[in-house]
């Protein structure tokens, strides 16, 4: 599998992650998200620069569920309930996974949230 993106051949494993993190770009999460069925909103991207974030500047750390719905508590202050259905809702194959791939971030062997 590869992504085309202004004529460039994006080259990814099997499971459509990233062969080489230099190659993500804004403009390529948005070529992903559409890919996997994802419109991205403002929150799936406070989502996908956390784990990009938490990657690149924290010892290439990929939060599970548990650790994102404990960081986004604390952001989104205006929801009434911060659980993993408010990840999901941008994510819904799974956001750490998901938004992992649509990030440009290797893929997580790990099983899930907890």
């Amino acid at each position: 599998m590869a992504y085309e993106l202004n004529g460039a051949t994006i080259e990814t494993n099997a499971n459509g992650y990233l062969e080489n993190l230099d190659d993500w770009s804004e403009e390529l999460a948005g070529v992903i998200a559409a890919a996997e069925g994802i419109e991205l909103s403002d929150r799936g991207w406070e989502i996908i620069n956390y784990l990009r974030d938490e990657y690149l500047n924290n010892n290439s750390n990929q939060p599970n569920e548990r650790h994102m719905v404990k960081h986004f508590k604390k952001l989104w202050t205006d929801l009434d309930k911060v659980d993993t259905k408010a990840l999901y809702i941008h994510f819904p194959m799974g956001p750490a996974k998901q938004a992992g791939k649509i990030a440009g971030l290797p893929e997580t062997r790990r099983k899930g949230g907890y």
